[in-house]
């Protein structure tokens, strides 16, 4: 592995010399051993702090992984079934007939909810009171449970709220003990960093011409103006703060760990059993997206297929992408998982596709 570790470390210096990314990390980990750990680049600019490995990086929706990976350590437990009404958990959420939306709907995001209002605000979002009495009496888009549409903040409340209900913590809190905390990496993987630990993040910066969608995009159905995915709004400390489980802050070497305890044991710490494995990563949603039209290939929780391949072509990998460019995934199939965070948002995934592919043809 010590060549993909040379190839990872080349292709890192080559993507911050040629300014395409300013700083960013790299993990690969194989049945459960960590084989590459690569960083380059800076992570503040303004003063010129390197990336360290144990820098973390605000990865926006690329957090969807961890709150899902929660849902899935609570399951086997028995604190909570996938095929359970969300109302039965959090009766308010039945309202304008969404009685029958279930927890896989939760995670497939097919409860019917995606949208938010487009004047809300990065304070709303930090108010967990406010968000979840908003999404609760929301009227769905559709049928709860008869198709899928990408809930791109939804995502977090819904299930972060189940996930408050059934354990009686906040879902930081329940992330921190439930799945970072097994795993000695409570320091680089979050949802919601604490407030002393701000000054280690990244700073982000948006790539030129980074664009907002136009007026009339789907995206801001579920992403209003005032809170889209841009570095203003990911370098705020009440929101890299809060509780919003539909982002998340990690560092590479801590999400690529958590994705092989998935798979199987890490240190002797395995989150999940073979067969709830089976159940996390196999396809349960084929279908066209009814925010965005696009095809959506979804497991319980996570998106199937590497990133910028054919589902079909990459059926055993799961994992999720963060607008800007994170990413992080695992493969069944060869026992790998690997997790890029960059600073430097982009409006494309072409620098985790790449190192997905280094690391695919690797491994």
């Amino acid at each position: 592995m010590s060549g993909l570790r040379r190839r990872l470390q080349e292709a890192a210096d080559e993507l911050v010399r040629s300014g395409a990314e300013r700083g960013l990390q790299i993990a690969v980990y194989r049945h459960g051993e960590q084989v590459a750990d690569v960083v380059a680049g800076t992570a503040d600019p303004r003063t010129g702090r390197p990336v360290t490995p144990g820098t973390p990086f605000h990865a926006f929706s690329a957090g969807k992984g961890l709150t899902a990976a929660l849902v899935h350590v609570l399951a086997e437990r028995g604190a909570l079934g996938y095929d359970t009404p969300i109302a039965e958990i959090w009766p308010e959420f039945a309202a304008h007939g969404k009685g029958a939306a279930t927890v896989r709907d939760a995670l497939t995001h097919a409860t019917g909810v995606p949208g938010l209002p487009a004047d809300v605000t990065p304070e709303d979002l930090c108010d967990w009171g406010r968000m979840c009495a908003l999404v609760a009496g929301a009227r769905p888009w559709w049928e709860p449970g008869s198709g899928t549409g990408y809930h791109s903040y939804t995502f977090g409340y819904v299930v972060g709220e189940v996930v408050r209900r059934v354990t009686g913590m906040p879902v930081s809190r329940a992330f921190a003990q439930e799945v970072a905390g097994p795993l000695k990496v409570a320091d680089e993987l979050f949802l919601g960093v604490p407030p002393a630990e701000l000054g280690r993040l990244a700073r982000l910066e948006d790539v030129p011409g980074y664009a907002e969608p136009p007026d009339g995009s789907p995206a801001l159905a579920v992403a209003p103006r005032g809170v889209q995915p841009t570095a203003a709004f990911g370098n705020r400390p009440d929101v890299l703060s809060a509780a919003i489980p539909a982002a998340g802050q990690f560092t590479a070497r801590a999400a690529a760990r958590m994705y092989a305890a998935l798979l199987g044991p890490v240190d002797g710490v395995r989150l999940i059993s073979p067969e709830r494995l089976r159940e996390l990563s196999t396809p349960v949603v084929d279908d066209v997206d009814r925010v965005f039209g696009n095809r959506a290939v979804l497991s319980n929780g996570y998106a199937v297929g590497r990133l910028g391949t054919d589902p079909g072509d990459t059926p055993t990998v799961f994992g999720w992408a963060g607008s800007g460019g994170s990413y992080a995934c695992a493969d069944t199939a060869t026992g790998v998982t690997f997790a890029l965070a960059k600073n430097r948002l982009a409006p494309d995934f072409t620098t985790a596709q790449t190192i997905g592919a280094i690391v695919a043809e690797a491994t």
